[in-house]
């Protein structure tokens, strides 16, 4: 899997913890998101150790008429449950960064791999929401950017953000029930983009 990385990729990994470039918008009464474009300085090493030592698998889900297919992308996951330190210990900075800022314990870390343009994932709300009210969902994208887009649920107009490099990526308030999220196939892309999701079990 070849990634031509970023110019500023190439530093040593660090995030700023003054969040100086974040971007908060809302998108109605009772949701929000927050965008920190470049937060991860040395995102480069961090994808490279990341896709190189993670136990990714491929899962399979139950579609229309009972059909058994795989999930277009890779995953991975860590908890605090498992007792296991995180797979780098600036994850663990991080995870405590992010815990501070959004008021939640993010106890949990999703990797999906999206290896070339066919990988996606379809439009959805997070399962957390059934089990968290209003839960808060932090991405941290590594790799190639790639789009995620939002829209209201059910469908309608959406938005979109390019997100890769380092950038960080949050919604919040009722974002998981009333929005709903993708990332899309693409004719053409620069690599693979690692998505880091941080989550409240």
């Amino acid at each position: 899997m070849f990634y031509q990385g970023s110019l500023f990729g190439t530093l040593v990994p660090e995030v700023d913890g003054s969040f100086a470039e974040a971007q908060r918008l809302s998108l109605d009464h009772t949701t929000w998101v927050e965008l920190v474009p470049g937060w991860l300085r040395g995102a480069d090493d961090v994808f490279d150790e990341l896709t190189a030592t993670l136990p990714f698998r491929q899962r399979t889900r139950v579609r229309m008429y009972d059909s058994i297919v795989a999930e277009p992308r890779l995953t991975a996951w860590w908890r605090v449950e498992h007792g296991t330190p995180e797979p780098m210990p600036l994850l663990r900075d991080v995870r405590l960064m992010l815990a501070e800022r959004y008021a939640e314990p993010f106890d949990s870390i999703g990797f999906n791999l999206y290896r070339d343009g066919n990988d996606s994932v379809a439009w959805h709300g997070d399962r957390h929401r059934h089990v968290v009210s209003n839960p808060v969902i932090a991405i941290l994208s590594v790799g190639a950017p790639r789009p995620l887009r939002l829209r209201p649920s059910g469908g309608g107009a959406s938005l979109s953000w390019n997100l890769g490099n380092g950038d960080l990526f949050v919604m919040g308030g009722a974002c998981q029930h009333t929005w709903e999220h993708t990332v899309p196939k693409v004719r053409l892309t620069t690599g693979p983009r690692l998505s880091i999701t941080f989550r409240s079990a």
